[in-house]
């Protein structure tokens, strides 16, 4: 809740925009002169890393919805067509299941570098996966069940079974299984950008500023990498920690 706070109120709170520069403020230590220490081009790193917040948050987020609609469609398609058509998407499935996530990403990004959706869809489409077998294997027992075979006799539609039997029962799945993929989606768009194909510079996202600060250890800058990196870690431990405490709480 604080990560989002100040992701959210620093910049409107400052009223600075922190992609101002300002160079006879170059590269300040943490202190009077900048309270988490100032970049090669006189910005704020707390500004850029609460920016880096949001921006980072955004496109985890955006791409955690589209992989878990993406897996929800997949997982229910596959259970109420079956046949040739579940085995198809299974066997996809496995397919991009083999493939590292970053290298896919990476194909994936490098022809729209620079762009917020072309990173949602880098993310989404190497991470629906997951959400399809949680999906598939709640809604599996349930095509299955002996009273919903009954009700198909008697001419129960497909879309009635989907609707009012499968649905209800894998929507809370597939929200368990969208904010597990969140802190995932944070580390991916930050390796990407890190590595220099994601996100262009002046979309400072975490791993925007993981990339441009990393030169700056070398000349005894730290604070460039340190806070960018301590506000990634700290908000992927959190939502970690918070899911953890849902599950716990939700047990009997």
């Amino acid at each position: 809740m604080l990560l989002t706070t100040v992701a959210l109120l620093a910049p409107v709170i400052s009223g600075f925009d922190p992609l101002t520069v300002d160079y006879p403020r170059a590269s300040l230590p943490p202190g009077p002169g900048g309270l988490l220490g100032t970049d090669p081009a006189g910005r704020s790193v707390a500004l850029l890393t609460a920016s880096g917040l949001r921006i980072s948050g955004t496109v985890a987020l955006a791409a955690a919805v589209l992989a878990s609609v993406v897996g929800a469609v997949a997982g229910v398609t596959a259970v109420v067509v079956g046949g040739w058509v579940d085995q198809l998407l299974m066997r996809m499935v496995d397919a991009v299941n083999t493939i590292p996530h970053l290298l896919l990403g990476i194909v994936l990004v490098v022809f729209f570098r620079g762009s917020l959706v072309a990173m949602v869809l880098a993310i989404a489409l190497t991470h629906w996966t997951q959400v399809a077998r949680i999906v598939r294997a709640v809604a599996l027992p349930l095509r299955d069940a002996e009273h919903l075979r009954i009700a198909a006799v008697l001419g129960l539609l497909r879309r009635d079974l989907v609707r009012w039997h499968l649905v209800p029962a894998i929507l809370p799945q597939a929200a368990i299984g969208c904010a597990l993929l969140v802190p995932h989606a944070v580390w991916h768009e930050a390796t990407l950008s890190f590595l220099g194909v994601g996100l262009a510079p002046h979309q400072p996202s975490l791993g925007v500023l993981l990339n441009t600060g990393q030169q700056a250890v070398f000349t005894g800058a730290w604070w460039q990498v340190a806070v960018p990196a301590l506000a990634l870690v700290s908000v992927t431990l959190a939502i970690t920690v918070l899911l953890r405490g849902r599950r716990t709480a939700g047990r009997p």
